[in-house]
């Protein structure tokens, strides 16, 4: 069986361990006669799994003890209406920092339910750097800040956290959880669909504080009420069991690596293979100024669309798989995710240069 490289921004590629381990017990999981997609979440079986789950993963990114873990369906998106819905309770107001089209969507969908403004957005230059900006910036009555991390789309990252003072911060990490150690504590609440570094598509993860739990506004739905889920430990409906049995394959995969500081070191290798390689290329550019470079999206192109369709065809001819850019950006861009091994980059790389020697 051949594998390819693949470098989607999402779903993206699995740890080939994880996969393995699950294949395995796919007719069976441990003794239990049945696969945990025939499981019931309300047996003791799959508690035991949810509840490991959830354990591993407090363990790796050292979540505080006031700090609920939820494991919700619905995407990020979802989690665009959830929060000001069950945040936006207290002055109706909350500030925005727009480095793309995720954390755009965020903004026009708080919009819907209160007085969401834009503080700073890299729109002007297509989303290629992380705006600055100082403590006076936001609104000090403002229930909460947002933020999306890491920029899918654009391959631009906030190196350094925002100074909101004591404004909540709330923080989308879909495209870069679990790719370093975080300081969760900084956050109000950090959400993150699982499709990139996590799992399959299907569950998201919800890291919230207590205390913003039960405040949601009259018109919140009770789905959309994230003490729905606080109060029955996200089984107040049937979860994506099946996702959340194997975020928990990757949770134990990450620990046995060393850690989310091990983690961060192998990523930054990576990126730091490519990004060498784009910056002395006479062919192939980076998209994003150096210091808001992500670790997981890198964007790059050749500046002549011909030569950019060509590249896309003949690299997943040879095995390289979802290297075409978003529409926003064009050119290419290559997810570098956690599972994705150091050899996929360093062979992309390799065909990248003979490209440029035939092309050039």
């Amino acid at each position: 069986m051949a594998r390819v490289y693949n470098f989607s921004a999402g779903p993206s590629m699995l740890p080939e361990e994880v996969l393995k381990t699950a294949a395995g017990e796919m007719l069976e999981y441990g003794a239990t006669g049945q696969s945990v997609m025939e499981m019931s979440h309300r047996s003791k079986e799959y508690d035991a799994i949810i509840k490991q789950a959830e354990a591993d993963l407090r363990d790796i990114m050292n979540i505080p003890e006031n700090y609920e873990v939820l494991f919700l369906q619905g995407g990020a998106s979802t989690q665009f209406a959830m929060v000001p819905l069950n945040l936006m309770s207290r002055n109706n107001k909350a500030d925005f920092i727009i480095t793309g089209q995720w954390a755009n969507k965020a903004y026009k969908e708080a919009a819907r339910y209160g007085n969401a403004r834009v503080v700073a957005s890299s729109e002007d230059k297509t989303y290629s750097y992380i705006p600055k900006t100082t403590a006076e910036d936001f609104d000090r009555d403002a229930d909460y800040v947002h933020i999306c991390m890491n920029n899918t789309i654009y391959g631009t990252k906030f190196h350094e956290l925002p100074d909101v003072g004591d404004i909540p911060l709330v923080a989308d990490i879909s495209s870069c959880i679990l790719s370093e150690p975080i300081d969760v504590s900084k956050f109000a609440v950090l959400y993150a669909g699982a499709q990139k570094n996590v799992a399959p598509a299907g569950v998201t993860i919800v890291i919230i504080r207590k205390d913003l739990i039960g405040n949601a506004m009259g018109i919140t739905p009770t789905m959309l009420n994230y003490k729905t889920h606080a109060d029955n430990g996200s089984m107040f409906n049937t979860p994506p069991c099946y996702c959340i049995y194997i975020a928990g394959l990757v949770f134990k995969w990450i620990k046995k690596i060393g850690g989310l500081g091990e983690m961060k070191k192998i990523n930054e290798n990576k990126a730091k293979i490519l990004y060498d390689f784009l910056d002395n290329s006479k062919l192939f550019k980076g998209t994003v100024v150096p210091e808001d470079r992500s670790i997981m999206n890198v964007p790059f192109v050749t500046g002549n669309e011909e030569l950019d369709a060509k590249f896309v065809a003949e690299a997943k001819a040879a095995g390289f798989v979802n290297l075409k850019g978003h529409r926003s950006v064009g050119g290419m861009r290559a997810s570098i995710y956690n599972a994705m091994p150091t050899e996929g980059v360093i062979k992309l790389v390799e065909f990248m240069k003979k490209f440029e020697e035939e092309n050039a």
